[in-house]
């Protein structure tokens, strides 16, 4: 058992004084009472907020951070990022994706979804760190039918091999740019047959919209929606260029959006996501940081306040509001994922992150959403429980120097081979 003592808890939106107990993986009591426990931490000057989803991420691109900036996204993509991630292995997987759970637990994230390749490489990762994840097995065909039932195969053993880790699961087809839609259309019935996830790209750029229509002569989310592609499975990254009558669409089917602002400004995209119009529909929108390579960081901390930031300026500065952000990030996330954390309520998962009242970002504190939205940073987060554990005490993480400089030496090694 770990008791809380004499914390500000963050309920409904407000702080209220008061202790939380947990118990094994969940939250068992909270209030005014005293209680013997295994663990006792001193909440005095700390706030208690649920801990924070990033719903979409690629947790091995730590390795290229930094690495291709300032190019647009299909070419940073077809002369810089794919050419290096032909030469991946499990391996480098491993570390990177191990860092970057360490980098997001440290700002807050207890939950990410990922899209990448050795899937059971970050699985390792993820189980070490004691960090939740919802893991996908990510594929291309390019509109090659031999190449899509290569992949579908693959896939199909490395789904087999997440069972063994405590992971959540997904397929993850990378985009109508890159797969056939046989390989969304399969993708899906693997989905329905596993009870899995579908991890995705949509609309992430006018010119995939346009060359779609010129290729199909009908818009993307009709198409998807006509090969039985739209459902509450499918977490669909950046829908960026999407139309009113798309949203639309997509919320009545029980699809859920993930708004990535710091990579889709970055890889300037061309417009914001269409928050107000979403909302308007009652489509399910989450939050994610997309990969290091095109956001280089993984604080969801920052990204709340880039989605909340790049709304105002698109749509109006009532367009959007904190609260908005810190749900995207949490509740909306758990909804999609049917995972009870989220939010501080006894019988829910103590899935939890303590902050540091007295840090400068969140001095005054008249509002703890507003401060966690626009002014606070990793440097604010002290302590981070997951499933019952804590995981990062003081701010720091078990070993994060050990694992950084393994790291390090791994990555100078892949781009020296890199560029023989």
């Amino acid at each position: 058992m770990i008791l809380i003592e004499n914390a500000r808890v963050l309920r409904d939106g407000k702080l209220v004084q008061a202790n939380v107990l947990l118990e094994e993986n969940k939250i068992s009591a909270i209030g005014d009472f005293k209680d013997k426990s295994d663990y006792v931490i001193d909440g005095k000057g700390l706030a208690v907020i649920p801990g924070l989803f990033n719903s979409h991420t690629h947790a091995a691109m730590t390795l290229f951070r930094g690495y291709a900036d300032d190019m647009p996204l299909q070419e940073w993509l077809e002369k810089k990022i794919w050419p290096a991630e032909a030469r991946l292995n499990d391996e480098i997987v491993y570390w990177a994706s191990k860092l970057a759970c360490i980098e997001m637990l440290k700002s807050g994230t207890t939950f990410f979804l990922d899209m990448y390749f050795f899937p059971s490489a970050t699985a390792r990762a993820v189980e070490e760190t004691g960090i939740r994840a919802c893991l996908s097995s990510a594929f291309f065909d390019f509109f090659n039918k031999d190449l899509l039932e290569i992949n579908l195969k693959r896939v199909e053993k490395e789904l087999r091999e997440l069972r063994g880790y405590r992971v959540l699961r997904a397929v993850a087809p990378h985009a109508v740019y890159t797969v056939s839609l046989e390989g969304l259309k399969r993708s899906m019935e693997m989905a329905e047959e596993e009870n899995i996830f579908v991890h995705f790209h949509l609309a992430e750029t006018e010119k995939e919209v346009v060359e779609f229509r010129k290729k199909y002569g009908k818009g993307i989310v009709s198409a998807l929606d006509e090969i039985g592609f739209l459902n509450p499975r499918l977490i669909s990254a950046h829908c960026v260029w999407l139309e009113k009558d798309e949203i639309g669409l997509m919320a009545r089917k029980g699809v859920n959006a993930v708004h990535c602002p710091a990579s889709n400004m970055k890889l300037s995209v061309g417009r914001a996501l269409n928050y107000p119009e979403m909302k308007n529909s009652s489509l399910n929108v989450l939050l994610g940081t997309d990969g290091a390579a095109s956001n280089n960081s993984l604080d969801m901390l920052r990204e709340m306040k880039f989605s909340a930031l790049l709304q105002k300026f698109y749509y109006g500065s009532d367009s959007f509001k904190a609260v908005d952000a810190f749900r995207m990030a949490t509740e909306n996330a758990s909804r999609a994922f049917g995972i009870k954390a989220g939010k501080i309520e006894v019988g829910w998962l103590a899935d939890l992150v303590l902050l540091d009242l007295k840090k400068i970002p969140m001095t005054p504190c008249h509002d703890l959403v507003a401060n966690l939205v626009y002014s606070a940073s990793s440097e604010c987060v002290d302590t981070v429980i997951v499933d019952g554990k804590i995981v990062v005490e003081n701010g720091h993480f078990e070993s994060e120097e050990k694992i950084i400089e393994k790291f390090s030496k791994l990555t100078e090694n892949f781009f020296g081979q890199l560029k023989t």
